[in-house]
């Protein structure tokens, strides 16, 4: 069926341009509608690679991963955290407080979670001093008054660098008066993430004196070479130390960001080849258009010896091309896309003066996009198969062409 006489004469029809002006231009169709439906695919899957990228890089570098508590806190922190980084997948392990409770600022209260930390500690526990403006992560640790703001919060509260905040923190019973701390901001992070939102950090001895517990912390927080076993580590972790200890990993806190972006992925990604289904049935309509074009020169074919499996692969030789010249171009424009995308989406909230994402709505303030060339590779290969099946059915009607009928009027 293929051989140097069909893939000649099939690369031929492919790229002459003597037919018909409509059997032209319905081609040019279909090589566009590969061209955009290859494109968009790889351009949405990359953003949506992204946002799994920036959840695993960003939020859960921010985020513990894994934690350890106990009910009544944690006395001795620096035993326990020598057990826990005994575990052969715990890389970095820090103590910390955490604090539920309201921050005020010239009259404007937010919610806050606020973690009292450590700082040399939380350095190798986490990626936070990636994000401080001012890289001023140690002044927690000779300050008992200092404070951390994500940008988002300090927006909310209209707070910056240098501003005295109110921290409060409700009491366990119901008629006692709340904790309150006067904190001053010494520097502000900004990851572009939901953390930003509702995270603040503070001297950990501080934190703890606002406690049910004072002198003991919450919990150790730790990460693990596998994310994907951070669970099954938790789980030995905990089974390991004294009663009264439990554990948690990410999944059950981001976990369900985790699978709405994965089960978004997959069905956008079916919609989406469902387009290049779409496209693959423009080229069929195409190739018949041809046949109908090319029954003279079909005929004339037979007639000098040509088998109607020659035909056959003539036309599926020319589906084939068609298909690839959409499908390269496909690629390379959704690739070109992607790499562009987030820089393309800041310049047009910049021109419009408006913000598509918000850190509130979405997991990020920004539009994250990855090349996967994985994904390239399957979106490709789905494109030519099917270009290639929408050439069965015209390539078999162009070798049922009998050679008599086809020259009758010429």
């Amino acid at each position: 069926m293929f051989n140097r006489f069909t893939l000649s004469v099939g690369a031929r029809y492919a790229l002459s341009r003597g037919s018909s002006h409509l059997v032209s231009f319905i081609s040019r169709m279909s090589v566009g509608g590969l061209v955009i439906s290859v494109a968009l695919l790889i351009m949405v899957l990359s953003v949506m690679n992204g946002f799994d990228r920036e959840l695993r890089q960003q939020i859960l570098q921010l985020m513990p991963q894994g934690t350890i508590y106990n009910r009544d806190g944690i006395e001795n922190p620096r035993a326990i955290m020598a057990q826990i980084q005994s575990h052969p997948q715990v890389t970095a392990a820090a103590p910390f407080v955490n604090l539920e409770g309201l921050l005020n600022a010239r009259g404007n209260v937010v919610p806050v979670q606020t973690y009292g930390v450590e700082p040399e500690l939380e350095q190798a526990a986490s990626n936070v001093g990636r994000f401080l403006r001012n890289n001023r992560l140690m002044a927690l640790a000779d300050n008992p008054r200092a404070v951390i703001l994500g940008a988002a919060l300090a927006a909310n509260l209209n707070a910056d660098v240098g501003s005295q905040i109110t921290f409060i923190v409700p009491r366990g019973e119901a008629r006692g008066s709340p904790n309150t701390m006067a904190l001053t901001v010494v520097d502000i992070f900004d990851s572009g993430t939901e953390v930003d939102q509702h995270l603040a950090l503070m001297n950990i001895v501080a934190a703890s004196k606002m406690t049910a517990h004072p002198g003991k912390v919450s919990g150790i927080r730790f990460n693990v070479k596998d994310l994907f076993s951070a669970g099954q580590t938790v789980l030995e972790i905990s089974s390991q130390l004294p009663m009264g200890y439990y554990g948690r990993d990410w999944m059950r806190t981001h976990g369900d960001v985790y699978q709405a972006i994965h089960m978004s992925k997959k069905l956008v990604a079916l919609l989406l080849l469902l387009l290049i289904g779409i496209a693959a049935f423009n080229l069929i309509a195409t190739l018949v258009m041809v046949v109908v074009d090319k029954q003279s020169d079909i005929a004339i074919l037979r007639t000098q010896g040509a088998r109607a499996r020659d035909i056959v692969g003539i036309f599926i030789v020319q589906g084939a091309i068609i298909g690839g010249v959409g499908t390269v171009l496909g690629a390379i424009v959704g690739v070109l896309l992607s790499h562009g995308v987030t820089a393309g989406v800041a310049g047009l909230e910049s021109i419009l003066g408006m913000q598509f994402m918000h850190s509130d709505v979405y997991p990020v303030s920004y539009m994250p996009s990855q090349v996967l060339w994985s994904d390239v590779a399957y979106i490709c290969g789905s494109a030519l198969v099917l270009s290639v099946l929408a050439s069965i059915y015209p390539a078999l009607k162009a070798a049922r062409i009998l050679p008599a009928e086809a020259l009758r009027h010429e």
